[in-house]
Protein backbone atom coordinates (compact mmCIF):
# COMPACT_ATOMS: atom_id res chain seq x y z
CA UNK A 1 0.00 0.00 0.00
CA UNK A 2 2.50 2.30 1.47
CA UNK A 3 4.98 1.76 -1.44
CA UNK A 4 7.87 1.28 0.79
CA UNK A 5 10.63 -1.40 1.70
CA UNK A 6 10.54 -3.93 4.35
CA UNK A 7 13.29 -5.73 6.26
CA UNK A 8 12.37 -8.49 8.17
CA UNK A 9 13.97 -9.71 10.95
CA UNK A 10 15.52 -13.56 11.19
CA UNK A 11 12.51 -14.41 13.24
CA UNK A 12 9.93 -12.50 11.19
CA UNK A 13 11.43 -13.95 7.75
CA UNK A 14 8.88 -14.68 5.74
CA UNK A 15 6.40 -12.24 6.81
CA UNK A 16 7.23 -11.16 3.37
CA UNK A 17 8.27 -13.49 0.59
CA UNK A 18 11.42 -13.64 -0.80
CA UNK A 19 10.71 -12.77 -4.26
CA UNK A 20 8.50 -10.06 -3.21
CA UNK A 21 9.32 -6.34 -5.22
CA UNK A 22 9.80 -4.63 -1.26
CA UNK A 23 11.53 -7.30 0.02
CA UNK A 24 14.83 -5.27 0.70
CA UNK A 25 16.65 -8.26 2.53
CA UNK A 26 17.76 -9.13 5.78
CA UNK A 27 19.89 -7.13 8.17
CA UNK A 28 22.48 -8.41 10.51
CA UNK A 29 26.00 -9.95 11.85
CA UNK A 30 25.63 -13.29 10.26
CA UNK A 31 21.91 -13.91 9.36
CA UNK A 32 21.57 -11.61 6.59
CA UNK A 33 21.85 -10.50 3.26
CA UNK A 34 24.46 -7.80 2.17
CA UNK A 35 21.78 -5.61 0.25
CA UNK A 36 19.54 -5.51 3.16
CA UNK A 37 22.73 -3.99 5.01
CA UNK A 38 23.34 -1.84 2.59
CA UNK A 39 19.34 -0.58 2.27
CA UNK A 40 19.13 -0.18 5.99
CA UNK A 41 22.45 1.90 5.94
CA UNK A 42 21.26 4.01 2.92
CA UNK A 43 17.95 4.78 5.38
CA UNK A 44 16.65 7.90 7.11
CA UNK A 45 13.76 6.41 8.73
CA UNK A 46 13.18 2.96 10.22
CA UNK A 47 9.80 1.78 11.61
CA UNK A 48 10.37 -1.21 13.69
CA UNK A 49 7.24 -2.75 14.34
CA UNK A 50 7.52 -6.19 17.30
CA UNK A 51 10.83 -6.49 17.25
CA UNK A 52 13.95 -6.05 19.82
CA UNK A 53 16.84 -4.94 17.75
CA UNK A 54 18.53 -7.34 19.07
CA UNK A 55 22.14 -7.14 18.63
CA UNK A 56 22.98 -9.89 15.79
CA UNK A 57 20.74 -7.50 13.82
CA UNK A 58 21.97 -4.02 14.90
CA UNK A 59 25.80 -4.77 15.91
CA UNK A 60 27.09 -1.60 17.42
CA UNK A 61 24.21 0.95 18.23
CA UNK A 62 26.09 3.92 16.62
CA UNK A 63 26.40 2.17 13.35
CA UNK A 64 23.45 1.22 13.21
CA UNK A 65 21.30 4.25 14.33
CA UNK A 66 23.40 6.98 12.69
CA UNK A 67 22.01 9.53 10.58
CA UNK A 68 17.94 7.74 10.72
CA UNK A 69 15.22 8.35 13.05
CA UNK A 70 13.69 5.50 14.47
CA UNK A 71 9.62 4.93 15.39
CA UNK A 72 9.62 1.69 17.55
CA UNK A 73 6.01 -0.46 17.77
CA UNK A 74 5.70 -3.37 20.70
CA UNK A 75 3.44 -4.39 23.18
CA UNK A 76 5.54 -4.53 25.96
CA UNK A 77 6.64 -1.09 27.33
CA UNK A 78 10.23 -2.33 28.72
CA UNK A 79 11.08 -3.39 25.01
CA UNK A 80 10.77 0.06 23.62
CA UNK A 81 14.18 1.83 24.40
CA UNK A 82 15.40 -0.90 25.97
CA UNK A 83 18.40 -1.33 23.38
CA UNK A 84 18.28 2.13 22.01
CA UNK A 85 15.41 5.51 22.47
CA UNK A 86 13.70 5.72 19.27
CA UNK A 87 12.55 9.20 18.07
CA UNK A 88 8.99 8.08 19.15
CA UNK A 89 8.12 5.08 21.02
CA UNK A 90 4.10 3.06 20.70
CA UNK A 91 3.12 0.88 23.08
CA UNK A 92 0.87 -1.58 21.03
CA UNK A 93 0.09 -5.32 19.80
CA UNK A 94 1.20 -4.78 16.35
CA UNK A 95 -2.04 -6.00 14.93
CA UNK A 96 -3.34 -2.90 15.66
CA UNK A 97 -1.05 -0.29 15.14
CA UNK A 98 -1.00 -2.10 11.72
CA UNK A 99 -4.57 -1.89 11.39
CA UNK A 100 -4.55 2.04 12.44
CA UNK A 101 -1.66 2.71 10.15
CA UNK A 102 -3.13 1.29 7.12
CA UNK A 103 -6.32 3.12 7.45
CA UNK A 104 -4.29 6.46 7.51
CA UNK A 105 -1.94 5.63 4.83
CA UNK A 106 -5.71 4.84 2.89
CA UNK A 107 -6.75 7.95 3.72
CA UNK A 108 -3.93 9.82 2.91
CA UNK A 109 -3.58 8.21 -0.34
CA UNK A 110 -7.15 9.05 -1.67
CA UNK A 111 -6.46 12.96 -0.30
CA UNK A 112 -3.27 12.37 -2.82
CA UNK A 113 -1.42 13.40 0.34
CA UNK A 114 0.80 10.34 0.15
CA UNK A 115 4.31 10.63 -1.03
CA UNK A 116 5.64 8.49 -3.80
CA UNK A 117 8.66 6.26 -2.29
CA UNK A 118 9.08 4.24 -6.03
CA UNK A 119 12.35 6.16 -6.78
CA UNK A 120 13.86 4.69 -2.77
CA UNK A 121 11.83 1.06 -3.54
CA UNK A 122 13.45 1.20 -7.29
CA UNK A 123 17.02 1.82 -5.92
CA UNK A 124 16.52 -0.89 -3.09
CA UNK A 125 15.15 -3.42 -5.84
CA UNK A 126 18.31 -2.75 -7.97
CA UNK A 127 20.50 -3.27 -5.02
CA UNK A 128 19.21 -6.82 -4.46
CA UNK A 129 19.50 -7.47 -8.16
CA UNK A 130 23.23 -6.43 -8.51
CA UNK A 131 24.05 -8.29 -4.99
CA UNK A 132 22.36 -11.60 -5.75
CA UNK A 133 25.45 -14.13 -6.81
CA UNK A 134 25.60 -17.86 -8.08
CA UNK A 135 27.31 -20.57 -5.83
CA UNK A 136 27.56 -23.14 -8.32
CA UNK A 137 30.19 -24.75 -6.56
CA UNK A 138 31.80 -27.96 -7.83
CA UNK A 139 34.36 -29.14 -6.30
CA UNK A 140 34.46 -32.49 -3.97
CA UNK A 141 34.22 -32.51 -0.90
CA UNK A 142 31.40 -30.11 -1.01
CA UNK A 143 31.05 -26.37 -0.37
CA UNK A 144 27.63 -25.82 1.98
CA UNK A 145 26.73 -23.18 -0.47
CA UNK A 146 26.07 -25.70 -2.62
CA UNK A 147 23.47 -27.71 -0.84
CA UNK A 148 21.44 -24.50 0.17
CA UNK A 149 21.86 -23.84 -3.70
CA UNK A 150 20.29 -27.14 -4.51
CA UNK A 151 17.41 -27.54 -1.72
CA UNK A 152 16.07 -23.97 -3.58
CA UNK A 153 15.99 -26.09 -6.73
CA UNK A 154 14.18 -28.88 -5.27
CA UNK A 155 11.84 -27.61 -2.02
CA UNK A 156 9.22 -25.91 -3.12
CA UNK A 157 7.74 -22.56 -1.79
CA UNK A 158 5.78 -23.99 0.97
CA UNK A 159 8.70 -25.58 2.37
CA UNK A 160 8.46 -25.20 6.40
CA UNK A 161 12.24 -24.79 7.12
CA UNK A 162 13.56 -25.85 11.12
CA UNK A 163 16.70 -24.88 12.20
CA UNK A 164 18.88 -23.81 15.52
CA UNK A 165 21.84 -22.48 16.19
CA UNK A 166 25.11 -23.18 14.06
CA UNK A 167 26.95 -21.89 10.83
CA UNK A 168 24.36 -24.53 9.02
CA UNK A 169 22.25 -22.09 10.34
CA UNK A 170 23.99 -18.59 9.57
CA UNK A 171 24.10 -20.11 5.83
CA UNK A 172 20.92 -21.00 5.93
CA UNK A 173 19.46 -17.52 6.71
CA UNK A 174 22.09 -16.07 3.57
CA UNK A 175 21.15 -18.62 1.11
CA UNK A 176 17.68 -20.32 1.24
CA UNK A 177 14.58 -18.63 0.13
CA UNK A 178 11.96 -18.58 2.60
CA UNK A 179 8.14 -17.18 0.81
CA UNK A 180 5.61 -17.28 3.62
CA UNK A 181 5.28 -16.78 7.35
CA UNK A 182 6.25 -18.98 10.15
CA UNK A 183 8.20 -20.87 7.47
CA UNK A 184 11.61 -20.30 9.04
CA UNK A 185 11.51 -21.97 12.47
CA UNK A 186 14.20 -20.47 14.33
CA UNK A 187 14.45 -22.71 17.37
CA UNK A 188 17.34 -21.01 18.87
CA UNK A 189 19.65 -18.70 17.91
CA UNK A 190 21.76 -18.61 20.61
CA UNK A 191 21.65 -22.18 21.73
CA UNK A 192 20.85 -24.59 22.92
CA UNK A 193 21.65 -27.36 20.25
CA UNK A 194 19.60 -30.38 19.62
CA UNK A 195 16.20 -28.52 19.33
CA UNK A 196 16.09 -29.01 15.55
CA UNK A 197 14.91 -32.37 15.33
CA UNK A 198 12.22 -32.28 17.55
CA UNK A 199 10.69 -29.21 16.74
CA UNK A 200 10.51 -30.57 13.48
CA UNK A 201 8.68 -33.88 14.45
CA UNK A 202 5.89 -31.22 16.02
CA UNK A 203 5.53 -28.82 12.92
CA UNK A 204 4.79 -32.56 11.10
CA UNK A 205 2.27 -33.59 13.79
CA UNK A 206 0.51 -30.21 13.97
CA UNK A 207 -0.07 -29.79 10.43
CA UNK A 208 1.24 -33.19 8.18
CA UNK A 209 -0.03 -31.77 5.06
CA UNK A 210 3.20 -29.25 5.43
CA UNK A 211 6.29 -29.78 3.57
CA UNK A 212 8.91 -29.93 6.72
CA UNK A 213 12.60 -29.40 5.78
CA UNK A 214 14.75 -29.52 8.80
CA UNK A 215 18.80 -28.38 9.00
CA UNK A 216 21.33 -29.33 11.10
CA UNK A 217 25.02 -29.08 11.77
CA UNK A 218 26.47 -32.40 12.26
CA UNK A 219 27.01 -31.59 16.41
CA UNK A 220 23.29 -29.88 16.78
CA UNK A 221 21.98 -33.05 14.90
CA UNK A 222 23.87 -35.43 17.30
CA UNK A 223 22.71 -33.77 19.96
CA UNK A 224 18.81 -35.40 19.73
CA UNK A 225 19.44 -37.55 17.43
CA UNK A 226 17.82 -40.08 19.67
CA UNK A 227 14.34 -38.21 18.54
CA UNK A 228 14.14 -39.94 15.52
CA UNK A 229 12.83 -42.73 17.19
CA UNK A 230 9.47 -40.77 18.11
CA UNK A 231 8.97 -40.02 14.36
CA UNK A 232 9.78 -43.19 13.47
CA UNK A 233 7.69 -44.59 16.12
CA UNK A 234 4.52 -42.18 15.39
CA UNK A 235 5.04 -42.12 11.63
CA UNK A 236 6.30 -38.47 11.53
CA UNK A 237 7.22 -37.99 7.70
CA UNK A 238 10.23 -34.92 6.80
CA UNK A 239 13.49 -34.72 5.53
CA UNK A 240 16.40 -33.60 7.64
CA UNK A 241 19.22 -31.82 5.74
CA UNK A 242 22.66 -32.96 7.58
CA UNK A 243 25.77 -30.78 6.46
CA UNK A 244 28.33 -32.81 8.15
CA UNK A 245 32.26 -31.20 8.10
CA UNK A 246 32.64 -32.80 11.67
CA UNK A 247 33.57 -29.73 12.87
CA UNK A 248 32.26 -26.99 15.83
CA UNK A 249 32.26 -24.96 12.95
CA UNK A 250 30.36 -21.85 14.48
CA UNK A 251 33.19 -22.32 17.32
CA UNK A 252 36.06 -23.02 14.86
CA UNK A 253 35.58 -19.74 13.04
CA UNK A 254 34.68 -17.45 16.29
CA UNK A 255 38.10 -18.28 17.24
CA UNK A 256 39.82 -17.34 14.36
CA UNK A 257 41.06 -13.94 15.38
CA UNK A 258 42.54 -15.95 18.90
CA UNK A 259 44.79 -17.77 16.65
CA UNK A 260 43.36 -20.77 18.49
CA UNK A 261 41.73 -24.68 16.64
CA UNK A 262 41.60 -26.71 20.03
CA UNK A 263 39.32 -29.42 20.27
CA UNK A 264 36.70 -28.03 18.48
CA UNK A 265 37.37 -31.07 15.55
CA UNK A 266 34.34 -34.03 15.93
CA UNK A 267 36.42 -36.38 13.66
CA UNK A 268 38.03 -39.46 14.44
CA UNK A 269 38.47 -42.54 12.74
CA UNK A 270 35.55 -44.95 12.96
CA UNK A 271 37.05 -48.21 13.51
CA UNK A 272 33.36 -50.04 11.72
CA UNK A 273 34.15 -47.80 8.36
CA UNK A 274 35.96 -49.50 6.03
CA UNK A 275 38.54 -46.92 4.03
CA UNK A 276 37.21 -45.33 1.08
CA UNK A 277 32.97 -46.13 2.06
CA UNK A 278 31.35 -43.63 0.86
CA UNK A 279 34.26 -41.16 1.37
CA UNK A 280 33.55 -41.30 5.56
CA UNK A 281 36.58 -42.42 6.66
CA UNK A 282 37.90 -39.65 9.43
CA UNK A 283 34.28 -38.39 9.63
CA UNK A 284 33.92 -40.07 12.64
CA UNK A 285 30.28 -40.80 13.53
CA UNK A 286 28.76 -43.10 10.46
CA UNK A 287 25.41 -41.29 10.70
CA UNK A 288 23.68 -43.16 8.35
CA UNK A 289 23.82 -46.04 10.73
CA UNK A 290 22.73 -44.22 13.39
CA UNK A 291 19.75 -43.59 11.91
CA UNK A 292 18.64 -46.57 10.19
CA UNK A 293 19.25 -48.43 13.84
CA UNK A 294 17.05 -46.03 14.89
CA UNK A 295 14.14 -47.06 12.65
CA UNK A 296 14.19 -44.45 9.93
CA UNK A 297 15.68 -44.31 6.02
CA UNK A 298 19.23 -42.35 5.37
CA UNK A 299 21.09 -41.09 2.51
CA UNK A 300 24.53 -40.01 2.26
CA UNK A 301 26.07 -37.81 -0.58
CA UNK A 302 30.04 -36.94 -1.27
CA UNK A 303 29.12 -35.65 -4.87
CA UNK A 304 27.28 -32.28 -5.46
CA UNK A 305 26.57 -33.72 -8.81
CA UNK A 306 23.77 -36.18 -6.56
CA UNK A 307 22.86 -33.30 -4.56
CA UNK A 308 19.16 -32.97 -6.29
CA UNK A 309 18.89 -36.36 -7.18
CA UNK A 310 18.86 -37.73 -3.52
CA UNK A 311 16.70 -34.31 -1.79
CA UNK A 312 13.88 -35.79 -4.31
CA UNK A 313 14.72 -39.32 -3.26
CA UNK A 314 14.58 -38.29 0.19
CA UNK A 315 11.05 -36.82 -0.48
CA UNK A 316 9.57 -40.21 -2.02
CA UNK A 317 11.14 -42.31 0.94
CA UNK A 318 9.69 -40.02 3.31
CA UNK A 319 6.07 -40.31 1.62
CA UNK A 320 6.54 -44.01 1.24
CA UNK A 321 8.01 -45.33 4.50
CA UNK A 322 6.46 -41.91 6.69
CA UNK A 323 9.54 -41.47 8.80
CA UNK A 324 12.09 -38.86 8.74
CA UNK A 325 14.51 -39.60 5.64
CA UNK A 326 18.25 -38.07 6.31
CA UNK A 327 20.25 -36.75 3.62
CA UNK A 328 24.09 -36.16 5.12
CA UNK A 329 26.02 -34.23 2.97
CA UNK A 330 29.49 -34.54 3.86
CA UNK A 331 31.36 -30.97 3.10
CA UNK A 332 35.32 -30.08 3.31
CA UNK A 333 36.57 -29.95 6.96
CA UNK A 334 36.83 -26.11 6.99
CA UNK A 335 34.00 -23.72 5.74
CA UNK A 336 34.26 -19.58 7.04
CA UNK A 337 30.65 -18.49 6.42
CA UNK A 338 30.06 -14.56 5.92
CA UNK A 339 29.89 -12.37 8.85
CA UNK A 340 31.30 -9.61 10.94
CA UNK A 341 31.19 -7.14 14.10
CA UNK A 342 29.09 -4.37 11.67
CA UNK A 343 26.77 -4.61 9.69
CA UNK A 344 29.11 -2.01 7.56
CA UNK A 345 31.85 -4.14 7.62
CA UNK A 346 30.59 -8.01 6.98
CA UNK A 347 33.44 -10.11 6.22
CA UNK A 348 33.48 -12.40 2.69
CA UNK A 349 35.08 -15.02 3.17
CA UNK A 350 34.55 -16.69 -0.83
CA UNK A 351 35.20 -15.41 -4.42
CA UNK A 352 30.91 -15.90 -5.65
CA UNK A 353 29.77 -16.20 -9.12
CA UNK A 354 27.99 -13.16 -10.24
CA UNK A 355 27.89 -14.70 -14.38
CA UNK A 356 23.68 -13.69 -15.04
CA UNK A 357 22.24 -13.33 -11.96
CA UNK A 358 18.38 -14.33 -12.48
CA UNK A 359 16.46 -13.20 -9.29
CA UNK A 360 15.81 -15.55 -6.39
CA UNK A 361 15.84 -18.63 -9.19
CA UNK A 362 19.81 -18.02 -8.33
CA UNK A 363 21.11 -18.76 -5.08
CA UNK A 364 23.74 -17.03 -3.47
CA UNK A 365 25.91 -15.88 -0.82
CA UNK A 366 25.32 -11.90 -1.45
CA UNK A 367 29.12 -10.25 -1.10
Amino acid sequence: LTGVPVIPTLMGWGTIPDDHPLMAGMVGLQTSHRYGNATLLASDFVLGIGNRWANRHTGSVETYTRGRKFVHVDIEPTQIGRVFEPDFGIVSDARAALQLFVEVARERKAAGQWPSYASWAGRCAERKRTMLRQTHFEQIPMKPHRVYEEMNQVFGRDTVYVSTIGLSQIAGAQFLHVYGPRQWINCGQAGPLGWTLPAALGVVASDPTKQVVALSGDYDFQFLIEELAVGAQFRLPYVHVLVNNSYLGLIRQSQRGFDMDYCVQLAFDNQNVEEGAGDLRGYGVDHVAVVEGLGCKALRVTDPGQLQGALRQAQQLAAQHRVPVVVECILERVTNIAMGTEIDKINEFEAIDCRAPQGLETAGLLD
